[in-house]
């Protein structure tokens, strides 16, 4: 079943914009308890801890193409894992949750500038048509149907700082397709010790000026949420997402985050569903398709049924603990 989940691009990048929306719920719940830098650099220590048994024999047969390759991996590690993810947690002890959702939105246009920039890889008119729908119905669910909303929304330090992260991220998301021929596990664990490694002095000096940690049961949870699900699972799946259908494909994804975002607030914060959340959903997922069906072929998308050499499935299956 894994297996298949997998080779399914569209359901993998589905998904990681579900657990990264409860990741911006969880950072947003602990702002102020637990300082960005700390709350970063717990993510990514348990997050290597739960990943080392299943990605350690992958991680040993790719040591000699992580050698050849450390420049990239080291940037990758900087810009998506230490500077992304701190740089977001420090702005949600700031920004509300509506400039947030606005700013996340701008995420498959950043996406496709440094696609451009760094690859040369253009948007077909599809493409661009595609995530202009998409993010209309991102605003429309922002706005809450209302165009005056934007006019009465105020920029402040979060703002900026949010801005930066989805800079950053776009340069990830677009040298990810550089990646040279790792096995996902392996890539994986590399690039998440990494970068909890380039997190650990700012930790430290986060440390020295913050008051104590206090791992009550809201510290623990959120620690435990944002490590294994936006962590392990979402990178994961996104990392192979952008494998088998390259960056620009997958860039639309993102406007499902806040569509997950109004979803959740409607299940666990008891808020009403109104006729701009459908018609939001709609535009979304409406843009979505229509980038993802007019998108130019690429040749991102690996080889099928076979998989890699050191596949993820088989080194789970062969040692997943009893």
């Amino acid at each position: 079943m894994f297996r298949r989940l997998l080779d399914a691009p569209y359901l993998l990048l589905t998904l990681v914009p579900l657990f990264w929306a409860g990741n911006i719920v969880m950072g947003r719940h602990v702002a102020g308890h637990v300082p960005p830098a700390s709350l970063g650099w717990l993510r990514w220590a348990l997050a290597v801890m739960i990943l080392l048994p299943f990605a350690w024999q992958a991680m040993r047969a790719d040591w000699p193409l992580m050698r050849r390759h450390w420049k990239l991996v080291g940037v990758l590690s900087l810009t998506g894992i230490t500077l992304f993810n701190t740089m977001q947690y420090h702005a949600l002890q700031f920004t509300p949750a509506l400039n947030a959702l606005l700013i996340q939105s701008t995420g498959p246009l950043l996406i496709a500038f440094w696609s451009l920039i760094l690859n040369g890889e253009r948007l077909s008119l599809g493409q661009a048509f595609g995530i202009g729908l998409s993010l209309l119905g991102v605003l429309t669910i922002i706005c809450r149907g209302d165009p005056a909303v934007l006019v009465s929304i105020g920029f402040n330090q979060g703002d900026v700082w949010m801005v930066a992260a989805m800079v950053v991220y776009g340069v990830y998301s677009a040298l990810l397709a550089r990646r040279p021929a790792f096995s996902q596990l392996g890539f994986l664990g590399f690039s998440l010790g990494l970068g909890a490694v380039l997190l650990t002095p700012l930790f430290v000096a986060e440390r020295l000026v913050s008051p104590p940690l206090v791992f009550d049961a809201k510290a623990l949870t959120a620690i435990g949420y944002v490590a294994v699900f936006p962590s392990v699972l979402a990178y994961l799946f996104f990392n192979r997402g952008v494998q088998l259908v390259g960056p620009n494909r997958a860039a639309p994804f993102f406007h499902l985050m806040p569509v997950f975002g109004s979803a959740l607030a409607i299940v666990f914060l008891g808020e009403r569903p109104h006729l701009y959340h459908a018609a939001g959903y709609a535009l979304v997922l409406a843009g979505v398709v229509t980038a993802t069906l007019w998108a130019p072929k690429t040749g991102h998308r690996a080889p099928s049924p076979e998989l890699e050499a050191g596949d993820p499935i088989e080194e789970l299956q062969r040692h997943r603990p009893d």
